[in-house]
């Protein structure tokens, strides 16, 4: 239902993936605010010694304009790239996806296998509990 939303909202289909290198341009644009300069780009992947090529960069921002992840603004002569989906949106994108492809849509598979697996510990889950007491509270004094 949500991702139905997304679509509609953004006019563009948000399942479409983005391969690890393009999520790694995405996470220093998302760190920067949402936008960046394609020399600041550079920079942060040199911090990195990322030791990507130019020409790698520029083809794996116009990958992420044609998914319409990204969207280009000259400037004078340098380019700016601005984030059309923020990251909480991919985020919960991917974590959709995710629940649906490897545990068909069953959230409860997800966090038996989490809690089996002690990937999340009995404080975690009380944190989520109470998380969700409060988010409910919420939605029955809005509603």
């Amino acid at each position: 239902m949500q991702k139905a939303v997304w679509r509609e909202r953004r006019g563009i289909d948000m399942m479409q993936q983005i391969s690890e290198s393009e999520a790694v341009l995405m996470k220093i644009i998302w760190d920067n605010g949402g936008c960046a300069l394609y020399s600041y780009i550079m920079e942060e992947l040199e911090k990195k010694e990322a030791g990507w090529k130019k020409n790698t960069v520029l083809t794996l921002l116009s990958r992420l304009v044609e998914k319409k992840f990204l969207k280009t603004n000259k400037i004078g002569r340098r380019n700016e790239y601005l984030a059309l989906v923020s990251e909480a949106e991919y985020q919960a994108m991917q974590t959709h996806h995710f629940v649906d492809r490897i545990y068909a849509g069953n959230v409860k598979g997800l966090v038996a296998t989490l809690l089996q697996q002690d990937i999340i510990s009995s404080d975690e889950l009380q944190e989520i509990e109470q998380y969700w007491q409060t988010k409910m509270k919420g939605a029955d004094h809005n509603g």
